[in-house]
């Protein structure tokens, strides 16, 4: 039996194949709470701009300014977003009502020449659309003496960013795992970056659910679908990013863990137009609801901070 009395719902996506994967996978979790669902394909302004790295357009937040525009105005009652995504503060007069189940949130190595980052060939060319992947690779390459190895930018959907390296444009890409697997594409992946090699974006791999502040039927509807233990994760990461003024101009990384009962959360940020070393930080506790665990975060940005971690201006 559904939670909520059914509804006719409509769901803004973005008209990319992996955004409509994501919508689609909610319209049939929605389906089979008796909701009726339809889809309203949209195309953002991020997706049009795909000459210009994202940190010099305005941020990840056009990728969501038309979809909110439509909840706004009525056309549409939830938008689905990848939660990296997502602006780490809302415009007001809207809500994040739901935290999906995390894929996974891992960062892939995709290459048809090379297995990993230690087989490069000599000045090889790695693709990546993220500043965070940026001076993390940057890191590792230091590590390896690879001074030779260039990292330039990649945009466009998943699609379009394969594409340009089958074309040779790149010996190998850096891309989220969890797109890749729920497009059935996990066979492009030559190697898997754990944490420790190359942490996470905030909410990296998790789906979110936005709709209009006062529309509680929506939050009452949506609630089956939440998963608690994935959003007092990404609520942590995602508080040190709004501490640090992060968003895709900000080369930050936080991922949270459970440790048992323990909530364990991982920060790393490097300077963009410096070699300098990465500053780290970790805290963990025990988290049970979504202030703890925003609080956690707020003790890891300070720790950034304390390493010397700048704060983006605005912020």
């Amino acid at each position: 039996m559904p939670s909520s009395p059914p509804q006719a719902i409509t769901i803004a996506t973005r008209e990319s194949r992996l955004a409509l994967w994501q919508a689609e996978h909610v319209k049939a979790l929605l389906e089979a709470q008796g909701h009726r669902v339809n889809l309203l394909g949209m195309t953002t302004l991020g997706d049009q701009i795909l000459d210009r790295t994202l940190s010099k357009v305005g941020g990840k937040g056009l990728f969501v300014k038309e979809l909110e525009l439509a909840l706004e105005d009525g056309r549409a009652d939830i938008a689905v977003h990848s939660l990296k995504d997502v602006p780490m503060e809302l415009p007001p007069g809207f809500a994040l009502a739901c935290v999906m189940e995390r894929e996974d949130p891992r960062d892939a190595w995709v290459s048809p020449v090379c297995a990993d980052l230690q087989s490069l060939p000599p000045n090889a060319v790695v693709g990546t659309s993220s500043l965070r992947r940026m001076v993390l690779l940057r890191d590792a390459l230091s590590q390896l003496g690879r001074t030779d190895v260039r990292i330039e930018p990649l945009r466009g959907n998943l699609d379009t960013r394969l594409r340009k390296l089958d074309d040779g444009q790149y010996h190998a890409i850096v891309l989220a795992a969890a797109g890749l697997k729920r497009l059935g594409l996990g066979e492009r992946i030559r190697a898997i970056f754990e944490p420790e090699q190359s942490l996470p974006a905030a909410g990296q791999g998790a789906l979110g659910i936005e709709v209009r502040a006062d529309r509680h039927d929506l939050v009452d509807a949506l609630r089956p679908l939440a998963h608690m233990g994935t959003w007092l994760r990404v609520a942590a990461e995602r508080t040190v990013s709004r501490a640090m003024g992060g968003s895709c101009s900000m080369p930050l990384a936080a991922h949270a863990d459970w440790q048992g009962e323990h909530l364990r959360l991982r920060a790393a940020w490097g300077d963009a137009d410096s070699a300098g070393a990465l500053v780290r930080a970790e805290c963990q506790d025990a988290v049970a609801d979504l202030g703890a665990a925003e609080a956690l975060g707020a003790r890891v940005a300070a720790a950034l901070q304390a390493g010397g971690a700048r704060v983006a201006s605005g912020a």
